[in-house]
């Protein structure tokens, strides 16, 4: 009976491995990117329970070589993300005395999450200079105010359908707005942000769809891909952040980094899984920071429990005058042709954005 049931578990960890190849854009298939860490575990299980047995049956060996390739094919998308591969983005080396530094907390803070101080607490420990708060509706635009006063400025827009976005400025902002890429109910923010010194930062923070099993995902892709669109011709040194409802391994993202040129600063030195905060074995990296050559990473730091489904991200990055970083993979034709065409379709639809519902 163990030997089928670990044949059963490993063509469905094999199955799981191979379906997010398939070129679909719809739930039902990038749902599966999600996933990769917990079926290399899934998989690492049943090989350990094949060789506790000791048995060479022809079920087991079939159940271990599934195991084997499905392990293989999940790692060559997860093992850029762990210390033995190279860092896509230089360690700061330098006087950091003297250095234009610039620090970024992203808070997807859950709007039906009502531990409102745990936030307000955080913010004022780490004290960031750019605050992100994503899924912020009235109430926690109201609760936040007193740590809000704290900064230079605010770009605003809660929202009562999980949507809602907060960015807090310690300095002063130009150029900055609110908008509505593809979507009139799904906000983002861009700023240009000017530091100590005189340099100046443009910060993007979106918060696209979610995916659904039953509904394509073109809303979130087409919205990520339009940024890396909008990246790719920034003439100032830029950081794009949030909640991207998409993991750091996913075709998607993956396109958006040739696209766009930024860099990920995960890369060679962690997962730093921020969602699902309440369970541990349901852990992915969901929350971003994707930057331009001009920085080097001083810290990156995945931050306590406030209550939400998702952990703060905090990153600390240097804005230099040298290019010590690896450079991302250069777009294809292909990368291109798919972000436009993604990015017509979904721009001509008028429907409501997923997930606006869930807090209901």
């Amino acid at each position: 009976m163990i030997p089928v049931i670990l044949a059963v578990l490993a063509s469905l960890c094999l199955l799981a491995s191979l379906i997010p190849l398939l070129p679909f854009a719809h739930g039902m298939v990038r749902s599966f990117d999600f996933g990769r860490l917990q079926a290399i575990g899934v998989a690492a299980l049943i090989i350990v329970t094949a060789l506790v047995l000791g048995e060479a049956t022809p079920t087991i060996l079939a159940a271990v070589a599934m195991a084997s390739i499905a392990i293989a094919i999940q790692l060559v998308y997860v093992l850029r993300f762990t210390p033995i591969w190279r860092s896509q983005t230089a360690r700061f080396s330098g006087d950091i005395g003297s250095a234009a530094t610039i620090s970024v907390l992203a808070c997807n803070v859950k709007q039906g999450n009502r531990d409102y101080q745990r936030v307000v607490d955080l913010v004022r420990e780490i004290k960031p200079d750019i605050a992100v708060f994503m899924e912020t509706d009235s109430a926690w635009a109201e609760a936040l105010k007193p740590c809000l006063a704290e900064f230079y400025e605010t770009v605003e827009q809660p929202q009562e359908d999980s949507f809602g976005i907060i960015l807090a400025s310690r300095y002063k902002l130009r150029d900055n707005g609110v908008r509505f890429l593809l979507n009139e109910e799904v906000p983002s923010i861009s700023c240009v942000v000017e530091l100590p010194g005189g340099r100046e930062v443009r910060i993007i923070a979106l918060h696209p769809e979610p995916p659904l099993p039953l509904r394509d995902t073109l809303g979130r892709d087409a919205e990520i891909l339009l940024v890396a669109e909008e990246a790719r011709d920034e003439p100032l040194p830029l950081i794009v952040t949030g909640d991207l409802n998409d993991v750091a391994w996913s075709r998607t993202t993956r396109r958006f980094l040739r696209i766009s040129g930024l860099l990920d600063p995960r890369q060679g030195r962690g997962l730093f899984n921020s969602f699902d905060a309440r369970y541990w074995f349901l852990r992915w990296p969901l929350d971003h920071i994707f930057h331009s050559r001009d920085f080097e990473l001083l810290t990156i730091e995945r931050q306590p429990f406030v209550g939400s489904d998702h952990f703060p991200m905090y990153y600390c990055l240097a804005l230099t005058d040298r290019d010590r970083n690896e450079a991302p993979p250069e777009p294809t034709g292909n990368d291109i042709a798919e972000a436009d065409e993604a990015v017509k379709v979904e721009s001509s639809r008028n429907r409501p954005p997923a997930g606006s519902d869930w807090e209901s």
